[in-house]
């Protein structure tokens, strides 16, 4: 008798985008293939599936570099093109700091699965002179007490209101770091991931809640109001977070007021409880791209 194809399935068609993406671990790992996810959580857990690890050691993602490079942090959207490397837990290092200003210099983000990092060190601050603290660190405690899970407005919050004067430990978690990153990478390999330039304007949109849709890359406007919120949010909040600060311009972007833009806001974010004063001067921020005087 000769062989029978097994008949296939039959399925509902999957709402998720059947995209593949390539993936390596930054310090260094065979190449492998991830698709359908449609947020950061499924992404790790596909990444972690791939590379036989538990998602829990993934720290956050970059694209397109295996360097612990904030420019390059995986935030809500992945261009269809980009290589996605995960930067896993490394060496776990405790820090006695002293609160010898009120702003201690750090911005905080989070991997939008529990784990809240640093971003940028400011130069010449409380934390910048303690050389062990380096950005890409994950927060893992404050004085014992686990942050993890906590959302990064949450850390900052914490972070602000440790009183002045009084030492406190933090304990952080570095990436892994390669020192047999030139065995493991061949130049080829080097030059078909880093330096493979998303050529498409096309992006696979995550979102925390929903399905992840492919669309096309924030026009002008958007790039311009995102970047200007993204810094208001660093300047009030002591956070930094692209994906946030899109959110924030797509609710603003078609209002007619503050009041209007407010009630968007708190529909969307209200456990962020953000101060009046910054959400005018957000208001303001859209409404100068818009015009074209920023």
């Amino acid at each position: 008798a000769g062989w029978v194809r097994p008949r296939e399935p039959l399925t509902s068609p999957s709402p998720r985008p059947r995209l593949v993406f390539h993936t390596q671990l930054a310090h260094g790992s065979p190449t492998g293939r991830i698709e359908g996810f449609t947020n950061v959580k499924e992404l790790y857990a596909r990444i972690a599936e791939v590379f036989e690890i538990s998602p829990a050691e993934i720290l956050f993602c970059t694209l397109n570099s295996h360097k612990v490079d904030m420019q390059k942090l995986l935030g809500g959207q992945i261009g269809l093109e980009d290589f996605i490397f995960a930067h896993v837990r490394g060496q776990t290092k405790e820090v006695e700091v002293t609160k010898s200003e009120d702003a201690l210099g750090l911005t905080i983000t989070d991997n939008g699965a529990g784990y809240a990092f640093i971003k940028r060190i400011k130069e010449g601050s409380v934390i910048d002179r303690l050389k062990t603290v380096c950005v890409g660190d994950h927060i893992e405690a404050i004085n014992d007490q686990s942050i993890v899970g906590c959302r990064h407005y949450e850390v900052a919050k914490m972070l602000k209101e440790l009183p002045k004067g009084q030492p406190f430990t933090l304990r952080l978690v570095e990436p892994k770091k390669a020192f047999d990153m030139i065995g493991q990478r061949t130049k080829s390999a080097k030059f078909s991931c880093e330096a493979k330039v998303a050529s498409g304007r096309e992006t696979l949109r995550l979102r925390s809640k929903g399905s992840a849709t492919v669309q096309e890359a924030p026009n002008e406007f958007e790039e311009r109001a995102t970047k200007k919120v993204d810094d208001l949010l660093e300047s009030y909040m002591g956070i930094r977070d692209i994906e946030l600060a899109s959110t924030i311009v797509e609710a603003g972007k078609d209002k007619k007021n503050p009041d209007d833009f407010a009630v968007a806001l708190d529909s969307v974010l209200g456990d962020f409880a953000f101060p009046d004063v910054f959400l005018f001067d957000v208001w303001g921020a859209i409404g100068d791209v818009k015009t074209g005087r920023i």
